[in-house]
């Protein structure tokens, strides 16, 4: 089975709700979807989600990307996949979230050759999963409301949003927490909104207050990681690092360095599957637990990470609610999720077998 041509198209789907991301408010989502054709006719499935206050890509440069890579891996071999995964990262540097979708869809078709799902292929660990569920930044009576409802909607996890005034945080979640009972896990993501003195006064603040948060995501800038470290040391909540690790080199400064206490993995970060083995090989090695997260993907992106985490024993956590904020699902297969549960089918590959709405870019 040899890849013949990569197939890119759109989809453009409405949000249920606006989506806030830092200072940034989404009303929908573009994702970049490609088809990559076998000589067989098999079809494998991908995707990237453009962030550019994240990743840098927007979906021009996605675009850009995979067609610069392309021609370096039509005719490649699919059970090749060393000698295509050097290609691919050897051929551009970073353009991860673009890597992401050409990796997603050699996995997918490479399974679909042997008839095995994809979570099986990497390990098998289970076949679903609990996600949490995201608490958008906004004033204290909006999430208490939105927090409330999630619980009353069944979900057992809550990730609220904050970062962008000290004081104001300490009363969102505050507020959230007295909302909600205590069986309920809150995690706090600071967005990179605090410097590492700042970050430490507030968590030891929710410490004293007994907000009983599970941890407290990427509060300093991603790339301080000496800030990272001094506020992992200082405080007994634990510390996620998400945007501090794009690719393994950044996932070994941090393990080296025990900067974090747990490592955020997402696809779209590191480029794609098999930079997300390299990553959680050397955490589970060093004793560091991992997360599985996404950006605003939607079933095939996760699908293709959910079927990670559920395939390994150390990754813990998962935060891979974001197909639950589209108007609609365009993609047929995949991944199914119900309130906080994820579950994966043994379809082979993703198990997905069509795109509604997708149109066809160059």
């Amino acid at each position: 089975m040899k890849i013949q041509d990569i197939k890119m198209g759109k989809i453009n789907t409405p949000l249920i709700h606006a989506y806030k991301v830092g200072k940034k408010v989404l009303t929908y989502s573009d994702e970049i979807v490609i088809k990559m054709i076998t000589d067989t006719g098999e079809i494998g499935y991908g995707s990237a989600a453009p962030t550019p206050f994240i990743t840098g890509e927007t979906e021009n440069s996605i675009i850009g990307a995979i067609n610069y890579i392309k021609p370096e891996i039509i005719g490649l071999d699919i059970d090749n996949l060393e000698e295509i995964m050097k290609v691919i990262h050897d051929s551009i540097h970073g353009n991860n979230s673009a890597k992401a979708a050409i990796d997603i869809a050699i996995y997918d078709l490479l399974c679909k050759k042997y008839g095995i799902p994809l979570y099986k292929f990497l390990g098998g660990y289970k076949n679903s999963l609990t996600t949490d569920i995201t608490i958008s930044n906004d004033t204290v009576e909006q999430m208490v409301e939105k927090s409330f409802k999630a619980v009353m909607d069944g979900y057992t996890c809550l990730k609220v949003k904050v970062g962008n005034h000290v004081e104001h945080d300490i009363e969102r979640v505050k507020a959230v927490r007295k909302a909600v009972r205590r069986g309920i896990k809150i995690r706090v993501d600071a967005n990179q909104g605090w410097r590492p003195k700042e970050a430490v006064k507030i968590i030891r603040k929710f410490e004293d207050l007994g907000l009983d948060i599970e941890f407290v995501e990427q509060p300093v800038n991603s790339w301080d990681i000496d800030g990272l470290k001094y506020v992992t040391d200082n405080v007994d909540t634990k510390i996620l690092a998400d945007e501090a690790v794009f690719g393994p080199t950044d996932a070994f400064k941090i393990i080296e360095k025990r900067a974090a206490d747990l490592i955020n993995i997402k696809l779209m970060k590191c480029g794609g599957i098999n930079n997300a083995i390299k990553i959680y090989n050397m955490a589970e090695n060093m004793g560091i637990r991992c997360m599985m997260g996404c950006m605003l993907e939607s079933r095939i992106g996760i699908t293709a990470a959910a079927s990670f985490a559920a395939s390994k024993s150390n990754l813990i956590k998962a935060d891979l609610d974001t197909m639950l904020f589209f108007e609609k699902n365009a993609i047929i297969g995949g991944a199914c999720i119900e309130g906080n549960n994820i579950s994966i089918n043994d379809s082979p590959g993703l198990g997905i077998s069509d795109v509604i709405g997708w149109h066809e870019v160059f």
